[in-house]
This record gives structure tokens, C-alpha cells and sequence, in this order.
């Protein structure tokens, strides 16, 4: 097996971004594990989690595949791009169910990723989540995602602090996108200006560059990600 510069595991390798993410580092010749439901072929280790076990269950498992697939070895990076999206206010029939399955799908997923990066990260390396801009503000039409996603931005905080738990100069951070360029977007927004969308190699490349401690924000940073015309900058929340 080719020499690796790292090893970085991805919390939702079988996504959109994930995918992404997983071709783009390979291609920067990192080693990279996928944590997701399903197996994404192209990563070099896969670890499946199954979505009726419980949050304890889930944990047990995964660092259990972990200790097999990682042994002594230490990540370079944890990211965590694992999520998903449901609306409704307290008055709509699907609001305890959907408030469920965001809290399931981002904050579990969150949840287990801080778990797994404040034992196997190394001394320096980096967690990153995925919170969203919208969840800076009241979010009366999607109140299960807005909660999920601000309980993200509160352990992202937390996490970056000298006592959250994480190895000794690493550091924290969640990305705050308003809407990423997937093919569900496409498919359920036809009509949508998808020139404020955030391509998904922006952001691959991104956590590229902080990986590789180029351009990192200050621990503990929600970093939203603003799209016009095709351009994305960056903000600091």
C-alpha cells in the first residue's frame, strides 16, 4: 500500500459532501475511514452504523471497529458531515417525529464524532461539524432542524474549550452553510438560484487546507459559508 501523508475519518462518507470529501482526500493521498449506514466503496475502511440501535449501542460499536481498524494509530482529522433535513413548527403532525430524526441524524451523529476525536485525534489535529446559518436565528418552519443544529454550534463552543475534552492543541470547529450543492437540492429545488449555493468542493477543499493547519479559524469558530454569484467567502459567527 502507497505511503498516506495522514489519516482522516468522515462522520457521513456515504453522502453528498461525504462523498465528496472522501474522493477529494484520497486524491491528497490521506488514508480515510467512512462512518455512515451504508459503505462508501471508495474509502479505505468502512464502519456501518445501524440507525435502530440506540445512541449508547451506536458508541460501543463504533469504537469497537475503530480499535480494530485503527489500533494504536491516531486521526488527523474527524469530520463530521452526517445530517439531514425535515420541516415543521409544534403545531405540525410530524413535529415530534421529524424533531426525532434531526436530532438522530445531526446531533447524535455529532455527538459520537466529538466521542471518537477525543480519543483518537491526534495532539493538534481537528474535529469539524456541520451546524447551518439558519440555526443562528429562530427557525419557526423547520423547529427539529434549527434545534439540532444550534445544539451543534453550543458543542462546538464547548468542545473548543480547555476543558471539552479534546487532545492537547486541537481544535474545533462547525461549518455554517445556508445551502449545499447536492443533488437532492437539485432534485427538490429545481428553480432555486443555485448561485447561492455552496459547491461541495469549496468545501472538501476547505478542511483540505485545515487539515493541513492552513488558514485555520480560531478553535471553537462557527464558520458560516456565504454564497453569491458562484463566490463563496467566509464569516465568523
Amino acid at each position: 500500500m502507497a505511503a498516506t501523508v495522514g489519516k482522516i475519518l468522515v462522520y457521513g462518507g456515504k453522502g453528498a459532501l461525504g462523498s465528496t470529501c472522501i474522493t477529494s482526500f484520497l486524491s491528497q493521498k490521506f488514508w480515510v475511514g467512512s462512518i455512515d449506514l451504508q459503505q462508501n466503496d471508495f474509502a479505505n475502511a468502512n464502519i456501518l452504523v445501524d440507525r435502530d440501535a440506540s445512541l449508547i449501542e451506536q458508541e460501543v460499536s463504533i469504537l469497537k471497529s475503530l480499535d480494530s481498524v485503527l489500533g494504536s494509530e491516531k486521526l488527523d482529522a474527524v469530520i463530521c458531515v452526517a445530517g439531514g433535513w425535515a420541516g415543521g413548527n409544534s403545531s405540525s403532525a410530524d413535529f415530534v417525529k421529524n424533531t426525532d430524526l434531526m436530532l438522530k441524524q445531526s446531533v447524535w451523529s455529532s455527538v459520537l464524532a466529538s466521542s471518537i476525536a477525543s480519543k483518537y485525534l491526534k495532539p493538534g489535529g481537528i474535529l469539524v461539524l456541520t451546524g447551518a446559518k439558519a440555526a443562528l436565528a429562530t427557525t419557526p418552519g423547520m423547529i427539529g432542524y434549527g434545534l439540532a443544529k444550534a445544539s451543534i454550534h453550543q458543542l462546538t463552543k464547548s468542545l473548543a474549550d480547555s476543558n471539552g475534552g479534546l487532545p492537547a492543541g486541537a481544535q474545533a470547529y462547525s461549518i455554517l452553510p445556508v445551502t449545499l450543492d447536492t443533488p437532492m437540492n437539485r432534485k427538490w429545488m429545481p428553480k432555486a438560484d443555485t448561485s447561492t449555493w455552496t459547491p461541495l468542493e469549496f468545501v472538501a477543499e476547505l478542511f483540505t487546507k485545515w487539515i493541513k493547519n492552513e488558514e485555520r479559524p480560531p478553535n471553537g469558530s462557527l464558520v458560516q459559508l456565504n454564497t453569491k454569484e458562484n463566490k463563496t467567502t467566509l464569516e465568523i459567527a
